[in-house]
């Protein structure tokens, strides 16, 4: 945007979400005079700077739920809000598929996401590296534990320069290793990890923007269209007092739990996802955690 007119022949504009400041000879200032706190224009674009900021944070959690519950979403929709700075710097450059009439992605045609065009269509870069438009009315953004030869998309998105807004193919994932109990109703690789206080693991759960609740760390989810929630024993003590993380489960509608093996591979992904960001901030007594090794997911 242009610069406005400020008290004292000064001028402000917006760079981002930074207000910046000149003086009546033109030279831009390291910072905004303290004299100018309080005048109306630069109170005005502090406001908007703010709004762009939580606007942008709005824009990437929403395409984040669309990734993680694997929600088809309306080509049309992306066409819209393709225009918003904020939308597009969060979609662009994302892997999409076309879902088909049956509800099914077909990764086979999926590609980099690079226009979203009211009369054109989706336009991507597919695999081969040749841009073309998709004509689905939906499109995934499929989860990376869902995309074949991982490693090698990802080297192909390092050959064309992507830099995704949101982490998608460098996400960490975590494949169910296949010793797991597939009748068991908890997983335990994260289990027994010692806070100082219970505080810091419940601060550190909501810092990656998970719920806690009734003690636990609550991620919700949907494979398959069904709904359900991964959830990381955390404690219900005082916030003060010490806690020990217990182990991780799946719940489906109504707080049942799921069975290891009923639970899909996003939502398994996910949910051990959630526990080994709160598990790496615990106390740690030696150099090497013998836990973390069933634990370990590809990055």
């Amino acid at each position: 945007m242009g610069w406005v007119e400020a008290a004292g022949g000064y001028a402000v504009t917006l760079d981002g979400t930074r207000v910046l400041c000149r003086n009546a000879a033109g030279r831009t200032l390291k910072q905004v005079p303290a004299k100018l706190r309080d005048d109306a224009e630069v109170v005005r674009l502090r406001q908007l700077a703010e709004w762009l900021e939580r606007h942008e944070r709005e824009c990437r959690e929403q395409v984040d739920t669309w990734l993680v519950r694997s929600l088809p979403v309306p080509a049309r929709l992306l066409t819209e809000v393709w225009p918003d700075a904020a939308w597009q710097g969060a979609l662009r450059d994302l892997v999409v598929a076309p879902v088909g009439a049956d509800g099914g992605a077909d990764v086979e045609r999926a590609g980099f996401l690079r226009d979203a065009d009211p009369e054109r269509g989706i336009g991507i870069v597919d695999l081969d590296g040749d841009s073309v438009r998709l004509d689905a009315e939906q499109v995934l953004i499929p989860h990376p534990v869902l995309l074949d030869d991982l490693a090698d998309l990802r080297e192909f998105a390092a050959e064309l320069g992507v830099e995704q807004g949101l982490d998608q193919l460098f996400r960490e994932v975590w494949p169910r290793p296949e010793t797991v109990d597939a009748t068991a109703l908890e997983w335990g690789a994260f289990a027994d990890a010692k806070f100082e206080e219970l505080r810091h693991a419940t601060a550190r759960a909501t810092a990656y923007g998970y719920r806690v609740r009734g003690g636990y760390a609550v991620c919700a989810l949907t494979e398959d269209g069904r709904a359900l929630e991964a959830a990381y024993w955390l404690g219900d003590d005082y916030p003060e007092n010490e806690a020990r993380t217990g182990g991780l489960e799946w719940r489906a509608v109504g707080g049942r739990r799921v069975p290891i093996g009923e639970v899909g591979p996003v939502a398994w992904s996910e949910g051990v996802r959630m526990a080994a960001l709160v598990h790496a901030a615990r106390v740690v007594s030696n150099e090497f955690d013998e836990s973390d090794e069933d634990g370990a997911g590809e990055r």
